[in-house]
């Protein structure tokens, strides 16, 4: 290290359930980690980047996560300590600190340093720069995930993304492409182009009707093999995907929008007609919600596709770290064209 780490460092904790600007507290006094447990580092976070994750996991009640934690978990900096890992001083390096781990620890990446997994870090394409690499961890696992490793999508087969324009959309885009699959989606008339750019063919305009009443028009043939729901507007789209997902087709949703404890009797509701018996008149296709796993292979082969320029990670906007809530107004607002990212140091 070029100087000594200071005794104490800015953060935002969440300290209770509720919405972000309730449950958000701004920290001067955090003590800078000194004690790093195997396999794990400290990096001097640059940035970080939101996630819906983010704001669900603040909505949950007190028994079920450990609080007080430090708000969110993409990031992305310096290498400070490697503490006998793969990495060294001085590293400039992208990933995130595991939902799961968080709850458990109370770490998170929205302080000025962070420790981190070593397998959930990799290093930085030096084409891209702290705060493109912030936002590519989470969403980019994301996407590739829910397309390959559960829809098992292949070259020539279809997809439909549900909100194309979103950070998760816009990746997920580009992969499918990348692997020869035909890419329809959602997105609204403004946000058309932009889809396009990425490799979308169709686009349907979900300002203008109902969406599961554009694809039942639509006639879509042959049908989609894998339905991706990236913005959990779920239930209608699969209750109807009989018509426009193949028989052997995966519907696969990042799981219900849950903004505080007031939506769980609608949330309940949508599980219930997800999972409604076939036998008495429920929807005979494949319904997977995503569960997150971070996994260093994935990270690697994002940050390759990134390096060889077939990848490219979208920021919708760029917030001070002490405007850490109004970051959050907007990635509750729905309408981000990528990812909302912090600069921390």
């Amino acid at each position: 290290m070029d100087s000594p780490l200071p005794p104490l460092q800015k953060g935002w904790q969440v300290i209770k359930s509720g919405v972000p600007k309730n449950v958000l507290k701004f920290r001067t006094d955090l003590p800078v980690p000194t004690d790093i447990p195997k396999g794990h580092v400290l990096v001097k976070v640059l940035a970080a980047a939101l996630n819906p994750i983010g704001y669900k996991l603040m909505a949950m009640p007190n028994f079920m996560v450990k609080r007080p934690v430090i708000a969110e978990h993409d990031l992305a900096g310096e290498i400070v300590i490697a503490n006998g890992t793969e990495f060294h001083v001085g590293d400039e390096v992208f990933g995130l600190v595991p939902a799961e781990l968080s709850m458990k620890t109370g770490w998170g990446s929205m302080q000025e340093y962070a420790i981190v997994p070593a397998e959930a870090l990799v290093l930085k394409p030096k084409n891209i720069d702290f705060t493109t690499a912030a936002g590519v961890a989470l969403a980019g696992q994301t996407a590739y995930d829910a397309l390959f490793v559960i829809g098992k999508l292949e070259e020539g087969q279809r997809v439909f993304i549900n909100g194309g324009s979103s950070s998760v959309g816009t990746l997920a885009i580009q992969l499918a492409k990348e692997k020869g699959v035909r890419v329809d989606c959602s997105a609204s008339g403004r946000n058309t182009d932009y889809v396009k750019s990425f490799g979308a063919e169709q686009v349907f305009d979900y300002t203008k009707k109902p969406l599961y009443e554009q694809l039942l028009e639509a006639n879509i043939s042959p049908p989609y093999n894998v339905f991706f729901d990236c913005i959990d507007a779920t239930a209608n789209l699969f209750v109807h995907s009989k018509k426009y997902l193949a028989p052997n087709g995966i519907f696969v949703s990042t799981g219900p929008n849950v903004h505080s404890l007031s939506a769980l009797p609608i949330v309940l509701w949508t599980m219930t007609r997800i999972y409604w018996p076939t036998l008495l008149g429920g929807v005979h296709r494949q319904f997977k919600i995503f569960l997150f796993k971070s996994e260093k292979t994935k990270l690697q082969a994002l940050a390759d596709l990134i390096a060889e320029g077939k990848l490219k990670p979208q920021v919708d906007s760029v917030f001070s770290f002490e405007d850490l809530p109004k970051a959050y107004e907007r990635i509750m607002s729905g309408r981000a064209t990528g990812k909302i990212v912090v600069q921390v140091l």
